[in-house]
């Protein structure tokens, strides 16, 4: 899975929060702010249920964040990823 988070979502802790979320479904992948100030990016690896989990929090995003939208894309799972990383393309 690929998304774009945008709105109020850099400056708030926001890739720290989705990478505990990310830890505690089993997931693998990376999140990280994009070069727009509103977007942060995140690729994630896992069962699909657990990946239907994290969409949902990214539609929720921690205390101070304001979620505008989330573009999702669903593909097959590369496999190159060991665990869930802050800040890696």
């Amino acid at each position: 899975m690929t998304a774009q988070v945008t709105g109020r979502v850099q400056g708030v802790g926001f890739r720290w929060w989705i990478r505990s979320r990310a830890d505690a479904l089993n997931l693998t992948g990376w999140a990280m702010n994009d070069a727009d100030e509103r977007v942060v990016a995140v690729v994630a690896e896992g069962d699909p249920d657990d990946l239907d989990e994290l969409e949902r929090h990214l539609w929720r995003g921690p205390s101070g964040a304001r979620v505008e939208a989330v573009q999702v894309e669903r593909g097959p799972a590369s496999g190159e990823y060991q665990r869930f990383e802050i800040g890696r393309r």
